[in-house]
């Protein structure tokens, strides 16, 4: 009998290590274990039992996480950076969103099942242990991409954007900074926009971004922006409320503005770009109607929105802009 491939075996036992490393997440290993500490100390620390703490360090050593000297355990280089409580780029909120995900995804054999999210809870009733981390998980990748989508759109005759669902803040700030006569206003659920008004004052800005609380399922968007920014927001709904959403957004446009469009883009035959078809998985299990859409799909939208010059810019990572602008002026 042939052994199974490794190639199917690895897949199968991923789960595994992400798991250790979650879990050293969730107990804060990382910052209890510093530059150096004994199991004991640490699960003292964390709150685990000595036996099992010592395994999971153990087993944060064979994976590259951490290095082991005698019985004293030491963050690597990359770990202190990342995971430490104090580092100067300390990710553990950002990166706890992946715990929320480890639960939705548990639920993906269901969710095929019925053809729909198993269990799920609104974003607005979802609570801080939600809400902090994806949004800080939001923040990191958004304030890395913003530069990319500024230069990629432009700042050239935009006074006025709005930033539809814009979580922490990171485009607007992104846009604000490039053009000092640029007003951008953030519209997002009001457990949001606190993070967002932080995010917002600690760069300078008030004076020319601002929040409005809303819901970008339903609200009118108000009129006369310039440009009007959805990123990582379509793949959150289904086809017709995004038909909607886009119909709204193009009314809020000044003539000649645009509805800028940020996220995954399938190929047309829906199995590439890899990240792009997982995260459609991700969607089926965190959402009501989510997933990732084709170009022809956005492009229709637009096009049925009313918008003209419909294109796609690529950009590097898996995520692109699909851009429309309003006839006129």
């Amino acid at each position: 009998m042939e052994p199974v491939p490794e190639g199917i075996q690895q897949p199968l036992r991923a789960f595994m290590e992400s798991r250790v490393l979650l879990t050293a997440l969730e107990l804060d290993v990382f910052s209890a274990v510093g530059s150096g500490a004994t199991a004991a100390a640490v699960a003292s620390a964390c709150g685990g039992e000595k036996g099992a703490t010592d395994r999971l360090l153990n087993a944060l050593v064979a994976l590259g996480f951490l290095e082991k000297r005698g019985e004293v355990f030491a963050t690597t280089p990359v770990t202190a950076r990342f995971l430490v409580a104090g580092s100067r780029e300390d990710a553990r909120d950002a990166l706890k969103h992946n715990l929320s995900l480890w639960r939705r995804w548990s639920t993906l054999t269901d969710a095929v099942r019925a053809g729909h999210v198993v269990g799920v809870t609104e974003m607005a009733d979802r609570g801080d242990d939600w809400t902090v981390p994806f949004i800080a998980a939001m923040h990191r990748g958004a304030t890395e991409r913003a530069p990319l989508v500024v230069r990629a759109v432009g700042t050239e005759g935009v006074a006025r954007m709005l930033d539809v669902g814009g979580g922490s803040g990171a485009y607007s700030i992104a846009f604000a900074l490039a053009r000092q006569t640029l007003r951008a206003e953030i519209l997002d659920l009001p457990a949001v926009l606190p993070i967002a008004e932080g995010h917002i004052a600690e760069a300078g800005l008030a004076d020319r971004v601002s929040t409005r609380v809303g819901d970008l399922r339903t609200d009118a968007f108000g009129s006369g922006y310039d440009l009007v920014l959805l990123s990582s927001i379509c793949h959150m709904l289904g086809p017709e409320e995004n038909r909607d959403l886009l119909t709204r957004a193009a009314r809020a446009l000044a003539p000649g503005g645009r509805v800028v469009v940020s996220d995954f883009v399938l190929d047309e035959d829906g199995t590439a770009p890899r990240q792009a078809v997982l995260f459609s998985l991700n969607m089926l299990v965190g959402t009501p109607s989510g997933r990732s859409y084709r170009e022809s799909e956005y492009a229709a939208w637009l096009i049925a929105a009313g918008l003209v010059d419909v294109a796609r810019v690529r950009l590097p990572g898996p995520a692109h802009l699909m851009i429309g602008r309003k006839p006129g002026a």
